[in-house]
């Protein structure tokens, strides 16, 4: 009997497209499906680090730490438009830990992970330092490492634009409302979210990669009794106008045990977070709480010399973490290392559940899960991807002011932050999305930011937006400068464009 596909996955978050990618590129055929746009679940919502998980160590958890660590330097060299280092500082809080035990931390972290490119890790004097100048003079010494900066929802569009481009089917806001076993394969039925239309697919294996949404599927989807293998655990963020001037980020320590992070965030303004408390509600609702906002501005201000107050907040966003449940007593202690679980008896089509992860660990995942597979279907190809671009991605990891450079040559109209913006979202591909353009007229309307309609048509063709809001707060984070008549604007103009023969 034909069946239509090797593998399909449901869930179109970074560990469903890591996995179709990887699965492509070996020569399956592959299909995913995702009920809302691609990323707009935990994969948007994350601090957008690619980093070991520093406070890991804490708990022991030295293989994730070494495992992500590793991982760093492959997906910068994978992605250096949507990758790249940054410096963090860790003040030493003479109340909380001892400065030995920091600099113990951190000798682990510059030497488990094989780092080769990143700056090792430099004791500050916080005093002389122009990362000290915006903290309170008690924080007198510090440490400086090296992590990375990640846009998260743009990789996963990339991984899922690299599986179309091997030939794999990505189907977003396609929901995925029933599959079962029938002759030996899967017989998977999807609902179009948008027009309603319903469709049914076969598979030789199905992968579960629905996030937050993993025990629903089981349950609503698959049939399972009363599912329950994940923690969810909210984080959440906020955003205030700029801070400091530098381009160091900031880790600080908190009496809670907690840590968050101070970043530089999109030219104008500085990210706070994260929280770390379980959720309880449906994943689709998540949104901060006023104890959190009130939190996250404490802690900040339990370093920086000016107070930062809940008023000051501009924007916020939180995310639900599918933490595999290990029945940590605390949030912050649930592993976020991945389980990846097989189901199904010889001889019959094969289901595998992801739990858990780090969007640093998603290419290793997506390999573990390959074997998992392979297993099943046998081997098709290689293992790839550790030394393959993404889109966009091909060139040097060091490389991105000379492509800047390049592309301000080539189009001398671009005003310089609209440039680079740009190029840090496209990458080499700026050149096929501004193709010919002479002018700044040539590439159409300017809704706001320097998003102009070449930009909107491009990402509508090629990366699946359908609305205004997957291109101003997932393929973009233009929409913090937006107003709201400049978003009814584009989705107006969107809306008209869909329906153009």
């Amino acid at each position: 009997m034909p069946v239509d596909f090797d593998l399909f996955v449901i869930g179109g978050g970074i560990n469903g497209v890591g996995i179709a990618r990887d699965a492509a590129g070996r020569g399956f055929s592959v299909a995913l499906c995702e009920m809302n746009d691609l990323a707009s679940g935990t994969s948007s919502g994350s601090t957008k680090l690619i980093h070991g998980g520093l406070r890991y160590l804490e708990h022991y958890e030295f293989m994730l730490v070494r495992k992500a660590l590793s991982e760093r330097e492959i997906l910068w060299a994978n992605a250096p438009h949507i990758i790249w280092p940054l410096r963090f500082v860790l003040p030493h809080h003479k109340g909380l830990r001892p400065a030995w035990l920091l600099r113990f931390g951190l000798f682990l972290y510059d030497y488990i992970g094989g780092r080769k490119k990143l700056p090792a890790t430099k004791a500050l004097d916080l005093r002389a330092a122009a990362a000290g100048a915006p903290l309170k003079g008690e924080f007198t010494h510090g440490f400086e490492y090296s992590d990375c900066w990640v846009n998260d929802s743009r990789l996963v569009v990339l991984n899922a634009r690299d599986a179309a481009d091997r030939g794999a089917k990505i189907m977003p806001r396609h929901k995925c409302t029933k599959a079962a076993r029938e002759d030996g394969i899967w017989q998977i039925e999807t609902e179009d979210m948008t027009t309603g239309e319903k469709s049914v697919h076969t598979a030789r294996f199905l992968v579960n990669a629905s996030g937050p949404w993993v025990d629903e599927v089981l349950g609503d989807t698959l049939g399972a009794d009363h599912p329950h293998n994940v923690r969810l655990v909210q984080g959440s963020h906020i955003v205030v106008p700029k801070i400091f001037d530098h381009d160091r980020c900031y880790i600080f320590q908190n009496a809670d045990e907690r840590i968050i992070f101070a970043i530089p965030y999109e030219q104008d303004y500085t990210l706070i977070g994260t929280t770390d408390r379980d959720y309880p509600g449906n994943p689709a609702d998540v949104a901060i709480t006023a104890e959190e906002t009130e939190y996250l501005c404490a802690a900040a201000s339990e370093y920086f010399a000016k107070p930062i107050h809940p008023d000051a907040v501009i924007w916020t966003y939180s995310a639900v973490r599918p933490l595999f449940d290990d029945g940590a007593s605390k949030a912050q202690e649930a592993t976020r290392d991945y389980v990846l679980q097989r189901k199904g008896e010889a001889g019959e089509a094969a289901l595998l559940n992801i739990f858990g992860g780090k969007i640093t660990t998603y290419r290793r995942l997506a390999e573990a899960a390959l074997e998992i597979i392979e297993g099943d279907l046998g081997k098709k190809g290689p293992i790839w991807t550790e030394k393959a671009a993404l889109p966009g991605g091909d060139f040097p990891m060091t490389g991105f002011d000379a492509l800047l450079e390049k592309v301000q040559k080539t189009y001398p109209f671009l005003e310089a932050g609209q440039a680079h913006r740009m190029t840090r979202a496209y990458g080499t591909r700026i050149f096929s999305l501004l193709g010919k353009a002479a002018r700044q007229e040539d590439l159409g309307k300017d809704f706001g930011g320097g998003l102009t309609a070449a930009e909107v048509r491009w990402l509508m063709i090629h990366e699946w937006a359908m609305t205004a809001e997957d291109i101003l707060w997932r393929r973009s984070k233009l929409g913090i400068g937006f107003s709201m008549t400049e978003r009814e604007a584009l989705a107006n103009w969107m809306a008209m464009e869909s329906c153009a023969p």
